[in-house]
């Protein structure tokens, strides 16, 4: 299931029964809301990857906030904790919905070191919050910007979900060993991250690869490394995806006709990005927004 609000995308994908993963990414200058019931035999994980949320419960009268790279896990068997989620400008989250079945069947063996599998804690609230680690932001990135063909991309990111879970709950002494050294410094990481934002805010102009090496401080070759390792591209591949959804976006939203959102996302005439938008999306945008309004008559 895939929500579009203006700048802003809601997606929620079903792994297995008692499983899901929830996609916010709130690309507007405006906060935007979310609900979604769920029960209390639920685990919640929640990863910002980046900008902030808050989680709002018992009618406003108690909130938290998840912050740019860290995550928070909530699980109260006790009480039903339904989704209210605040999601500020520029915000993008990864939620995982995991029943407490399903994670046990997952997890069984390994309750001696994750807290709120052990007897003790067992059938009590858990909270957790926590940095995100390196390895886990480079999986979830992966998840985020995969350009896999829609006919198997659940299957990917199925199985990406579950090395993300392995992974964030590993012990700490192996979270690293099948990782490429230089994506595991997280200093590195957080360049390539830059990289990216830098490539987007200037979506209309970007840099070139060595401007942008040189202003991240990563030579070359490890920009266009470890680009590919944590985005599953090429920078000016990733570009381009992310330019035509962005030009779609704007599109559904109505306030743009066809040659200013070309101007947007960086063409200068109206014939390039139309035949760009067609290679991305199989039409020009001009039947692509008539198809939409067809849909709301």
């Amino acid at each position: 299931m895939i929500k579009n609000v203006g700048e802003s995308t809601f997606q929620e994908i079903i792994l297995d029964k008692g499983f899901y993963l929830l996609h916010f990414q709130n690309e507007s200058n405006t906060i935007q809301n979310f609900e979604r019931e769920i029960n209390s035999n639920f685990i919640q994980i929640h990863f910002c990857i980046k900008g902030k949320s808050k989680f709002i419960f018992n009618n406003n009268s108690y909130s938290f906030d998840v912050l740019d790279n860290r995550s928070i896990l909530l699980y109260n068997p006790q009480r039903i904790l339904p989704i209210n989620l605040e999601t500020q400008p520029k915000t993008t989250l990864v939620s995982l919905l995991i029943s407490i079945e399903k994670f046990h069947s997952l997890f069984s063996k390994e309750s001696g070191y994750i807290p709120f599998l052990s007897d003790e804690n067992s059938n009590k609230k858990y909270y957790d919050d926590t940095e995100t680690k390196p390895t886990v932001s480079i999986v979830l990135q992966q998840i985020i910007n995969s350009n896999i063909n829609s006919s198997i991309r659940n299957l990917y990111v199925k199985g990406k979900v579950y090395e993300l879970l392995s992974l964030h709950f590993q012990k700490e002494e192996n979270t690293e060993g099948q990782y490429c050294p230089f994506l595991v410094d997280e200093q590195n990481v957080l360049k390539i991250r830059k990289a990216k934002e830098i490539i987007i805010s200037r979506m209309a102009e970007p840099p070139s690869l060595q401007e942008l090496s040189t202003e991240i401080g990563l030579s070359l070759k490890k920009l266009k490394e470890g680009f590919k390792q944590i985005y599953g591209d090429t920078v000016y591949s990733f570009l381009f995806d992310y330019k035509m959804e962005h030009s779609r976006r704007l599109l559904e939203s109505n306030q743009f006709n066809v040659n200013e959102v070309g101007l947007k996302v960086g063409y200068s005439t109206s014939s390039h990005f139309i035949a760009a938008f067609k290679k991305k999306f199989g039409t020009t945008p001009k039947k692509y927004v008539m198809s939409l309004n067809k849909e709301q008559l």
